[in-house]
């Protein structure tokens, strides 16, 4: 892979993290910088700029698939609240999450769904205290 190429993954990523997480996510990867700089990399080029950068699903589609899988793994709390911020970001409802995080518990079990419901409470509230700054 040339550098240019690698510039242009990069460049795709941080584009479609501003779009989907807005400052969140940039906030996500420069927490990484003084830890595990490559790893941001990563975390920019691949799922960002490879994979939600692809055609075929929009991002609000990419990000009911992510909510979902995130509440089945049952693991992943901070990742799921960032991106249950995200779906509210890609003009997701409220009402439509809380549907999700509910599908899960046929699949994932309950515990599961319960985890998710209460990481949907949280990111609400901070979807909220976020929307109410001042600019």
């Amino acid at each position: 892979m040339t550098t240019s190429e690698q510039e242009s993954r990069l460049e795709r990523g941080r584009r479609a993290l501003a779009a989907i997480d807005g400052s969140a996510g940039e906030a996500v990867v420069n927490g990484l910088a003084d830890i595990a700089p490559d790893f941001a990399t990563y975390l920019l080029e691949f799922p960002f700029g490879d994979i939600y950068s692809r055609p075929g699903l929009s991002l609000r589609d990419r990000e009911i698939a992510t909510v979902a899988a995130l509440t089945a793994m049952g693991t992943a709390a901070p990742q799921l609240k960032v991106h249950i911020q995200a779906a509210l970001n890609v003009g997701i409802a409220r009402e439509e999450i809380v549907e999700i995080l509910m599908q899960m518990a046929v699949y994932a079990g309950f515990p599961a769904a319960l985890n998710g419901l209460n990481v949907a409470r949280d990111a609400f509230a901070a979807h909220d205290a976020a929307s109410t700054q001042p600019v």
